[in-house]
């Protein structure tokens, strides 16, 4: 925003900073939060500290104490956010994901070689994970969690994690532990998703699934068409129980072929066309085959009768393509229309302009302290700026929480 139109919404934009900065117990504090808040919301090249702090015309210490040294508690006003931006987004899914912040020499907390959808191969960068509300029209961060490598554990770092302050019970977890731990703070607080969606990132594994099967949450993930699995009529064998210990997994007569050649055997013919949402210029539109497998694999979770249960294979296979060219699966229930299991799929796309405006115009990546916990508060106040942009644009008197 330019000064002028940062200046049309100030009323707006005060109200909104003392209803998320309410959890802060000290004055100062919540003036310093409404402070960066504005500083993310002005025009300006780079979001980090000093500038912001130049176009403010404050002293720059006093952002750098906010966010490294104070004692507020991110998961406060990470918990207010969570629950306005639902409440304005409306969501019909919640979307896992997670995208990449280079950087330059190995002092920022989690920075590794690692490998990051944002460059597209192994670069030297932080990655963040991330919880989104998505609907058709808006859509906002909702939880972030800082990726630490293997590489940040161990006698060896120590020395690096002092310097950036990271918690003695902060350790390397997978992204997909990261996210089901997102997930379980945001219940904590009341908030789960009518529908889970994200890549096969998270789709392709098995721990995941049946973490959100564990949960009871409802997913569209994106899988790999070399993911295995039996057909909706394969016969299993059950062998005889004990009654001592867990029952074991059924055995099936024939064995599990990958996803790919479910879809092939089945052909293109037995699909349909569908459309899920309306374009710039004519209706998002493709041609996809649906069928129901049990997926083999590790960690199937097993139904009451001991059998695995029957999943949605949705793969997307274009006119004029010899095979599928993408592939999802879903626990939700046999009867769903195949119309609602496309738009559900298709529902990531959302988030892309979350990472585009986050990024571009409000400054995420930009972030250049050092700190574990000022990391954390960087993205949060990224995310109150996104939201309060997203309300002015749709309702601007959307509800918080009280």
């Amino acid at each position: 925003m330019r000064a002028g139109e940062l200046a049309a919404v100030r009323m707006r934009l005060e109200v909104f900073a003392s209803e998320v900065f309410a959890p802060l117990v000290r004055r100062d504090q919540r003036e310093k939060g409404a402070l960066y808040l504005r500083g993310l919301l002005l025009d300006g090249r780079r979001k980090s500290m000093q500038p912001m702090a130049e176009r403010l015309g404050v002293d720059h210490q006093q952002l750098q104490q906010f966010m490294t040294s104070s004692t507020w508690a991110v998961q406060d006003v990470q918990s207010r956010l969570a629950w306005r931006a639902v409440a304005s987004v409306r969501p019909q899914v919640w979307v896992v994901d997670d995208t990449g912040f280079p950087k330059d020499g190995r002092c920022s907390p989690g920075v590794a070689r690692q490998y990051s959808g944002t460059l597209g191969k192994v670069g030297n960068c932080q990655i963040g994970v991330s919880v989104h509300a998505a609907s058709d029209t808006a859509s906002c961060p909702l939880s972030w969690r800082l990726f630490l490598p293997p590489a940040w554990d161990g006698p060896e770092a120590a020395a690096r994690r002092r310097a950036c302050r990271i918690p003695e019970a902060e350790h390397h977890r997978p992204k997909w532990q990261l996210a089901l731990d997102m997930l379980d703070e945001l219940a904590a607080t009341g908030l789960r998703p009518a529908v889970l969606v994200a890549d096969t990132g998270y789709g392709a594994n098995a721990d995941f699934r049946r973490g959100l099967e564990d949960r009871g949450l409802a997913y569209v993930l994106q899988a790999k068409g070399e993911m295995t699995a039996h057909g909706e009529q394969a016969a299993p064998h059950q062998p005889a129980y004990s009654g001592l210990g867990p029952r074991p997994l059924p055995r099936y007569r024939t064995s599990p072929c990958s996803l790919r050649e479910h879809v092939l055997t089945a052909g293109r013919d037995s699909g349909r066309a569908v459309s899920w949402r309306k374009g710039s210029k004519a209706a998002m539109s493709s041609h996809f085959v649906f069928l129901r497998v049990r997926l083999a694999g590790r960690r199937p979770k097993p139904a009451d009768d001991g059998t695995i249960p029957l999943v949605w294979l949705i793969a997307q296979w274009p006119e004029g393509e010899s095979e599928p060219v993408k592939y999802w699966i879903s626990n939700l229930p046999a009867g769903m229309p195949a119309k609602d299991l496309v738009r559900l799929a298709k529902a990531r796309w959302r988030i892309e302009h979350d990472y585009r405006e986050l990024k571009t115009a409000l400054g995420l990546d930009h972030f250049e302290g050092r700190s574990f916990n000022g990391w954390h508060r960087h993205v949060t106040l990224v995310t109150a700026a996104h939201l309060f942009l997203s309300e002015q644009r749709t309702s601007p008197k959307a509800p918080a929480r009280t």
